[in-house]
């Protein structure tokens, strides 16, 4: 075997990522988002399906580095809670008798009524992420630079620190929570099902099992190569511009902060595909993380995790009977009058 060969890179690398679900998993090929949600009511694995295509594959000129990263967390953001939503709607909850106030909001919102609720809900969201990692270690040090004095350097360094602490205590609490274990479990699930497509093995439970559930491209590893390169950057901005007002400084890193997402996606995709020093060093405080972010998941859960890699990857896997939702197919829902077409 030649040495090209040996160099050559594994071509499913980086072909397909996750997102764990409340029972369920979703998976995103470079062409389709697939979603496998066991229901609450029978226990079965329902699926669902659509096309999706990313900015960058839509406009070329979007896949410059630094900018990818940035228009890639955004679209990640969005995507994010609307499959969310999807995923709940699909779980068979029995519908209760709605209040007055939800009747309101029905009124007021109709059909758009779960696209307010996920707005809002985004909205807290981004507001919890400014108070925890902008405002709160930044008041921090304030506080102590009363009592002790430090230079700029340890300033940052403090900051991030800070920063890292109330991810890991969040992270920690959290797990404490039994439906957010089983989320856990769920994501465990997601990282092995697809470092088993990336080995080229059978997707079965047995294979998927043996895998492991810490995966460097994991949303926590990136969270945690943000942290950090955020620790580095603010170094750098306060040896170039003295800040001595809380808010400005809170300015100053809002607005540098889509250079270190877009530097920390940078980072997060060579190392999903390289393996050296820097990128072990660099990729090893997610990666411990992710016991706390991961759980093992049993069969069950690992079957819904196929199902929706499966999905994802329909091409690769022609034979699969996607256990589909009535009214769905791989490109979607179909609406009633169109299958009578197709029928036709």
């Amino acid at each position: 075997m030649s040495k090209k060969e040996k160099k050559k890179k594994n071509p499913r690398l980086g072909t397909v990522g996750g997102q764990a679900l409340i029972e369920g998993v979703m998976m995103k090929s470079k062409n389709r988002i697939a979603l496998a949600v066991r229901r609450y009511d029978d226990k079965r694995i329902v699926a669902r399906a659509k096309d999706y295509q990313t900015l960058r594959q839509r406009h070329k000129w979007i896949n410059i580095p630094i900018l990818r990263g940035v228009v890639n967390f955004v679209e990640t953001l969005i995507m994010s809670f609307s499959t969310m939503t999807e995923a709940t709607d699909m779980l068979g909850l029995e519908e209760e008798e709605p209040g007055r106030f939800e009747k309101w909001l029905n009124k007021v919102f109709g059909k758009s009524l779960m696209t307010f609720i996920s707005f809002i809900a985004m909205l807290l969201g981004v507001g919890l992420a400014f108070a925890l990692f902008f405002y709160f270690p930044l008041w921090i040090v304030d506080m102590l630079k009363r009592v002790v004095n430090f230079g700029k350097v340890v300033q940052s360094v403090l900051e991030g620190v800070i920063k890292i602490a109330i991810f890991i205590l969040y992270i920690a609490a959290t797990s404490l929570l039994k439906d957010i274990r089983r989320t856990y479990q769920y994501h465990g699930a997601e990282h092995k099902s697809i470092f088993c497509y990336e080995k080229g093995l059978d997707l079965t439970v047995e294979n998927v099992k043996k895998q492991s559930r810490f995966h460097p491209r994991c949303g926590t590893s990136f969270i945690f190569v943000v942290l950090i390169i955020s620790i580095l950057g603010t170094a750098v901005l306060y040896s170039l511009i003295d800040f001595h007002s809380l808010w400005l400084r809170i300015l100053a890193k809002i607005i540098i902060l889509p250079l270190l997402v877009g530097i920390s996606y940078e980072f997060i995709m060579y190392a999903g595909k390289h393996e050296n020093v820097l990128t072990r060093i660099l990729s090893a405080p997610g990666l411990w993380m992710q016991r706390l972010t991961t759980r093992e998941p049993d069969g069950e859960i690992i079957e819904a995790a196929i199902v929706s890699l499966k999905t994802a990857l329909i091409e690769e896997f022609p034979d699969f009977e996607v256990p589909f939702e009535e009214g769905y197919d791989i490109h979607g829902k179909i609406k009633k009058d169109e299958s009578k077409e197709v029928k036709e």
